[in-house]
């Protein structure tokens, strides 16, 4: 199958650019790719253990013998300083130097922490992604965005740090489990819901071959998600103010993840965070009839929670969301839409101000009932 590969244009980044390369069955020769490409440096892997057991690394190495740091446990509970200490140590035990190209395989919890620890190694070191997931092949792999938790909060330490390249091969998510896998598919709606109407049509349309992973669809949707996400960067790398609209149910979903202790993940989170933003539009009269409705089908098909579990305590839920990233003066502005692929933009701003009432309103009616 023919590869496809867009360019993401970054002119505060030295390179200017970086490329996005998307083909299926490409990991095998990606390493001879990743040597041709950035020859000079030495390569350093950051990948987990389920990768490692899933066979992917061995695959990308191709029977070499690679430097790498394996994560374990994989997933979110390793997402924490910690881990990147541990990641700096080990390629600092390796004589490694700012020579170095980190090599980030896995999801999105892998590419946090690797281009976070590329970002601090020696002043900042180049990174490539090569993710293994549906949430990172359509979201967090593309955008420089990287980092990891606090005790406290998600995400509470991070750095911009745009990749050198990311490598896409949609053939390993077959290995993907079924959970990962359709949580992972919510990045592919929200970047429908803000920016194309008609990328929502196309989900929809093919929602069963989707969940039955047909790499020809995946590899379409990759193109779909980079188009979007890429445009979007490349206009505001650094989310001074348009970029804020990647954060479509996030500000609430962020809060979900992190009161659930990361039992819910961070897909199922922001679809209850894409519904609350619809209960808000509704509420200050954003929304027209019906499209909650379809919204809330399409992620009931992939098989995500659309409501916040009973026992959730509402007030530590506000307070997570004061502790937000972006909060200002304790408390988030919040990303809506004017219709599906449109964000609502107020007086120039594409993040706007929601009362607090309206939000416990809206947190109220995510635990009972939904219209």
């Amino acid at each position: 199958m023919a590869e496809h590969e867009h360019k993401v244009n970054i002119p505060a980044r030295e390179a200017g650019s970086y490329k996005i390369v998307i083909g299926t069955e490409i990991l095998p020769s990606l390493w001879g790719r990743i040597e041709a490409d950035f020859g000079r440096y030495n390569k350093f892997v950051v990948t987990d253990e389920n990768l490692v057991r899933a066979g992917h690394l061995e695959k990308l190495a191709g029977g070499r013998e690679v430097a790498a740091f394996v994560i374990s446990p994989s997933g979110e509970t390793s997402k924490n300083i910690n881990t990147v200490v541990s990641i700096i140590e080990t390629m600092e035990k390796a004589y490694l130097g700012r020579d170095t190209l980190v090599v980030a395989l896995g999801g999105g919890t892998v590419g946090d922490i690797a281009g976070f620890a590329a970002s601090v190694f020696k002043r900042g070191v180049p990174v490539v992604h090569v993710p293994t997931t549906t949430v990172a092949q359509a979201d967090s792999a593309v955008g420089g965005k990287t980092g990891v938790d606090s005790s406290i909060s998600k995400n509470a330490f991070g750095a911009f740090w745009h990749p050198a390249a990311v490598y896409i091969d949609p053939a390993v998510l077959a290995t993907l489990d079924e959970r990962q896998y359709r949580a992972g598919l919510v990045e592919s709606v929200k970047h429908a819901m803000i920016a194309d109407s008609d990328y929502f049509d196309f989900l929809e349309q093919n929602i069963e071959v989707i969940l039955g992973r047909r790499t020809s669809v995946l590899e379409r949707m990759a193109q779909f998600n980079c188009k979007i996400k890429g445009g979007v960067v490349e206009r505001d790398p650094n989310e001074r103010n348009l970029r804020r609209i990647l954060n479509y149910g996030h500000t609430i979903g962020h809060a979900v993840e992190a009161i659930s202790g990361y039992n819910i993940l961070h897909g199922e989170a922001v679809a209850i965070g894409i519904i609350a933003a619809g209960l808000i539009e509704i509420e200050i009269g954003l929304s027209e009839a019906g499209r909650l409705d379809r919204i809330r089908r399409i992620l009931e098909k992939i098989g995500v929670p659309v409501k916040l579990p009973t026992d959730f305590d509402e007030i530590n839920l506000i307070d997570l969301i004061k502790r937000d990233k972006k909060a200002v003066n304790k408390w988030p502005k919040f990303v809506l839409i004017s219709r599906i692929g449109q964000v609502y933009c107020r007086d120039g701003q594409w993040a706007v101000d929601v009362e607090r009432p309206v939000v416990e309103k809206v947190l109220y009616k995510l635990q009972r009932i939904l219209t």
